[in-house]
């Protein structure tokens, strides 16, 4: 007699993802610890056995600012808005460090976590989105510092500092748009790592933080220069804490250039993801 029995075997179905840019945010959502851990490590390992710790978050851009003014504030006279000339660079590097930090940390972090890409299933977005909250730390020991900084001077911030927030965001968002595009290159081709620091570079003194924007002559020249993403979140860091110039048309072109890039970075990520294991 043949025994009958109800067992069910439960079959779970493994299907690509569909969609222009497949992005699952509620998968993200649920890897949020892993993220979480991601971005504490990160934290850990870049203070871990370090002489100065925290402290280097302080003395890079006080020593930064003090070179600029001496060279562009001093020799050179740059023209600063009206603002002490260390004060005009500081409230531009805070945004300008932040991004920067952030984009060389993710343009690397796949290759960095190549050990884990290949042991384990997670949404790969999660790593170079990790090593992007990772690089808040040094904004926020920083942005204390520029707070002292603006209460030496005698500047306090008005209502507009609640804008604060979303151009941190903005800055922040930059960022990723980049490191997807660059951390997914650099898994195939490993000298995009060694272009980073060239790009970041001239990328800097590409955007408003050692002269203010009115340099740039009004009209087309100023829209093409809108094109750096960072000449709005520079712009408008500005102008949230020092209430100067409002922001103008150039920010509205900064922002319609980052989420052309954002776009274009999760796509392409998406794209190549499927074969980080593979290559990495």
């Amino acid at each position: 007699m043949n025994r009958q029995t109800n067992d069910q075997i439960a079959i779970t179905h493994l299907r690509p993802s569909t969609g222009w840019l497949s992005v699952d945010f509620k998968e993200l959502w649920r890897f949020r610890e892993l993220i979480f851990f991601l971005t504490w490590r990160d934290i850990k390992v870049r203070y871990k056995q370090a002489l100065l710790g925290v402290a280097w978050a302080v003395l890079q851009p006080l020593l930064t600012v003090l070179i600029f003014t001496v060279i562009f504030g001093v020799l050179l006279s740059v023209p600063s808005q009206g603002l002490p000339y260390p004060l005009f660079a500081l409230t531009a590097l805070l945004p300008w460090q932040l991004f920067a930090t952030a984009l060389q940390r993710s343009s690397i972090s796949l290759v960095g976590n190549a050990n884990l890409i290949t042991k384990i299933y997670f949404p790969r977005l999660a790593i170079p989105l990790s090593s992007i909250l990772a690089a808040l730390v040094d904004f926020g020991v920083s942005f204390v510092v520029l707070m002292g900084v603006m209460a030496y001077y005698r500047f306090w911030p008005g209502w507009n500092i609640l804008w604060v927030p979303p151009i941190i965001l903005l800055a922040l968002l930059t960022a990723l748009s980049m490191g997807l595009w660059l951390s997914a290159l650099n898994v195939q081709y490993r000298d995009v790592q060694h272009m980073v620091p060239f790009i970041v570079q001239v990328w800097m003194y590409a955007s408003p933080i050692v002269y203010p924007i009115e340099t740039i002559p009004a009209g087309i020249w100023r829209r093409l220069y809108g094109l750096n993403p960072m000449v709005g979140v520079i712009q408008g860091f500005r102008w949230a804490l020092l209430d100067g110039a409002p922001p103008d048309a150039t920010m509205l072109i900064s922002i319609g250039v980052m989420v052309i890039f954002l776009i274009s970075g999760l796509y392409y990520f998406r794209r190549m993801e499927k074969t980080f294991a593979d290559i990495v």
